[in-house]
């Protein structure tokens, strides 16, 4: 018997539907995703709405949401569109009997559980799989800098904690990161790792080296940075751009230790579009620069999920867990 819902995945921006298959045995079949702008309904039900008629008129009697925020209580508000979810009104809003709703940080841990090896590849440590059982860390850079962690049985049983660990204080390692870590603190009293460690991070860390030789600070934007950085352009966004992978991989390596974990996965879309600039970057000297627990962290395996989903399936594995185990 396979269960079919609907599953979601909402941001300041866009709002991911899809339609996911679950079978007895827990594996996940996701369909063709449809992305909407949020800006384009008023509401997430007029949005639902749009959906269902584009699969035909009706859609599954149930649902899973992942949300980029706060879940935990009555109203759900986002940040960066109008939209207002309560959770109790899902089922007379949306005729969804069986509903989850998880933090969308939450749903990439669900989705580092449950995805096959096949989606997952190398970025430093021995080049073996994730172990199934201990504590994984999940790191992801993206408009913010989500933190997670999952914990297996190695009998195929797991539990996913969503956490703000983005919000730890940046921790400079060297003379630069010094003067980055100065020039944020004229802006903001603390600077968390997600002012370094995130898409729009570059911005910042760009104008520092531009600042620290003396040059003219051109008023670029993070999606022109990333993209003259990683083509080479631009020498001084590709330092920045490799100044970013540095701080990613001491900071992943932080959360690693303070975790306890027995792997690593690096996730979210900005992690996936300059992979092949972490593989060549020092992302994998500075994850183990940990002092006298350098030998440790270089037995972790840390790994990339290219899921291209990865919010949609693991909000998807999530209602698996919480309906149908």
């Amino acid at each position: 018997m396979t269960t079919r819902i609907v599953t979601v995945d909402i941001g300041g921006t866009h709002a991911r539907f899809a339609l996911a298959d679950i079978a007895d045995d827990g594996a996940i079949s996701l369909g063709e995703p449809a992305t909407l702008h949020t800006r384009d309904h008023a509401s997430f039900q007029t949005a639902w709405e749009h959906f269902a008629e584009m699969q035909g008129g009706t859609l599954p009697e149930a649902v899973s949401i992942a949300i980029a925020g706060p879940v935990g209580g009555e109203i759900i508000r986002f940040t960066n569109n109008p939209w207002v979810i309560r959770p109790a009104l899902i089922p007379e809003k949306l005729g969804a009997e069986r509903y989850t709703v998880i933090n969308d940080f939450g749903a990439v841990g669900h989705a580092v559980a449950c995805a096959g090896p096949e989606h997952f590849i190398h970025l430093a440590g021995p080049d073996e799989p994730l172990p199934g059982s201990g504590t994984l860390s999940v790191v992801g850079p993206g408009t913010g800098l989500g933190v997670a962690h999952v914990w297996r049985d190695g009998a195929g049983y797991y539990r996913v904690q969503a956490t703000e660990g983005g919000h730890v204080e940046f921790a400079p390692l060297d003379t630069i990161e010094d003067a980055i870590l100065a020039r944020l603190r004229q802006r903001y009293r603390r600077v968390s790792a997600e002012r370094v460690v995130s898409g729009p991070g570059l911005v910042d860390i760009y104008e520092a080296l531009a600042a620290l030789e003396g040059r003219a600070i051109q008023q670029l934007d993070d999606r022109t940075l990333w993209e003259r950085g990683t083509s080479g352009e631009d020498s001084l966004a590709a330092a920045a751009v490799d100044r970013f992978c540095l701080s990613l991989g001491s900071f992943a390596g932080d959360i690693a230790l303070a975790q306890g974990a027995s792997g690593v996965v690096i996730a979210g879309g900005l992690g996936l579009r300059i992979k092949d600039t972490l593989l060549r970057s020092g992302f994998a000297n500075r994850f183990t620069a940990k002092g006298r627990f350098a030998e440790l962290m270089a037995r972790l395996p840390v790994k990339l999920i290219t899921h291209p989903q990865p919010g949609l399936f693991g909000a998807a594995a999530a209602f698996a867990k919480e309906h149908l185990s």
